[in-house]
């Protein structure tokens, strides 16, 4: 049996966890309150009538994300975690302001395309990998996949008073001041990182070819499309079906992330004390998979489509939490940037193309199509997660109590 000590998370450790999720959240809460009211807005700017220009305006981010997400992690393992962190929120800086300063549909997309450049993701959690131990990692990518889902709740109920008040261009420099908040936790609150180790085992080639962690990247692959394509959907169903008003949406939204935290703590704390990833990261995809296929069968009203969502959401942050904490785990030390860069690119692809393969497919064949595509993307995911073999659990040394 662990002792006691190696069971708790040292200070270090703790204050790891909350200034790296604080980061996540600063950046996406900004991303975030854009989503629900963009649409509306575009109509009121030269080019904002044309919905692929629209469309485009969302997505971009996404897409600057996929290209350059193996590059900011392979940096980081070259050049260190906080500078690199620092330089991607600086482009975003840079991109919200472009944006906010945009009179035309065009220059809005140049904004996002920027925002877009900063691509942190894997340096952020690669560092969060840096300075916890793997008896612990789960519990700080759950802190970090937590504050996403909460400042997600939080965009939705934030962003149409916002708008209201200080209007689009407001919001995109409340979102460059956010980020400038997140510089500041990097310099001031965020632990010294370790020496990036510069052992063999770090080429590209081996992380491409590892079989383990490409299962893992596909499933944040589908994860994402799946996410994705369910917002494309599910807002118009609370209206259509549900009878709910866009403006009461975050009713459901709210309560359904909140319930879901609530199963999350325990699920991650089975994992991590009791050595049960694999089995819960599975039964999570087997919930993810559920969820679809209620979707197909079963979404008359706003009480199916809430339940729906917060199963939905338990799957997701469990997911969220697990799946970094995993590769991390078996990627080569002196290559997990690069592989968490992999991870964040498809990542990444996941979101850029669930966007519009959910349109597309809601389009030509309904909503109902969209679910019962997600499901059977879910049940592929399945099949090849009950091949990977469990993470090994090491044996590694406290980090030092700064």
């Amino acid at each position: 049996m662990s002792s006691p000590v190696r069971d708790s998370m040292t200070p270090a450790e703790r204050r790891a966890g909350v200034s790296l999720a604080s980061i996540f959240a600063l950046r996406m809460l900004g991303l975030f309150l854009i989503l629900p009211v963009f649409a509306v807005h575009a109509h009121t700017i030269p080019g904002g009538d044309n919905l692929t220009l629209v469309g485009l305006a969302i997505g971009a981010y996404g897409l600057t994300q996929a290209c350059l997400q193996i590059a900011f992690g392979a940096a980081s393992d070259r050049f260190g975690r906080k500078p690199v962190i620092l330089f991607g929120l600086l482009l975003f800086v840079v991109g919200s302001a472009v944006a906010a300063m945009a009179d035309d549909i065009y220059m809005i997309i140049a904004g996002r395309v920027l925002q877009g450049a900063g691509a942190i993701s894997a340096a952020v959690t690669a560092l969060a990998a840096d300075l916890t131990r793997d008896q612990h990692r789960t519990k700080v990518m759950a802190m970090i996949g937590s504050s996403i889902g909460l400042v997600f709740a939080v965009s939705m109920v934030a962003a149409p008073l916002l708008y209201a008040v200080i209007g689009m261009s407001g919001i995109f420099w409340l979102t460059a001041i956010l980020a400038f908040g997140a510089m500041g936790v990097v310099i001031w609150v965020v632990p010294a990182a370790p020496p990036v180790p510069r052992a063999n085992g770090g080429r590209f080639i081996d992380i491409l070819l590892d079989g383990q962690l490409m299962r893992l990247n596909f499933g944040v692959f589908a994860l994402h499309l799946i996410q994705t394509t369910m917002w494309v959907m599910v807002p118009a169903a609370l209206v259509a079906q549900g009878g709910l008003p866009l403006v009461e949406h975050w009713k459901v939204y709210l309560p359904a992330v909140l319930l879901s935290f609530v199963v999350m703590v325990p699920a991650v704390i089975i994992a991590e004390r009791h050595n049960r990833l694999k089995q819960v990261f599975n039964g999570a995809v087997v919930l993810l998979a559920v969820v679809q296929f209620g979707l197909y069968a079963w979404a008359d009203g706003v009480v199916p489509i809430a339940l729906w969502l917060t199963l939905f959401f338990i799957a997701f942050n469990v997911l969220e939490a697990t799946q970094p904490s995993w590769i991390s785990r078996i990627a080569p030390p002196a290559a997990k940037g690069t592989a968490l860069g992999v991870y964040s690119t498809l990542q990444s692809l996941g979101l850029f193309l669930g966007g519009l393969l959910g349109g597309w497919l809601g389009q030509r064949y309904g909503g109902a199509a969209v679910s019962l595509a997600c499901g059977m993307l879910a049940l592929v995911w399945l099949a090849l997660a009950t091949s990977m073999n469990p993470p090994p659990v090491r044996a590694v040394p406290a980090p030092a109590r700064n």
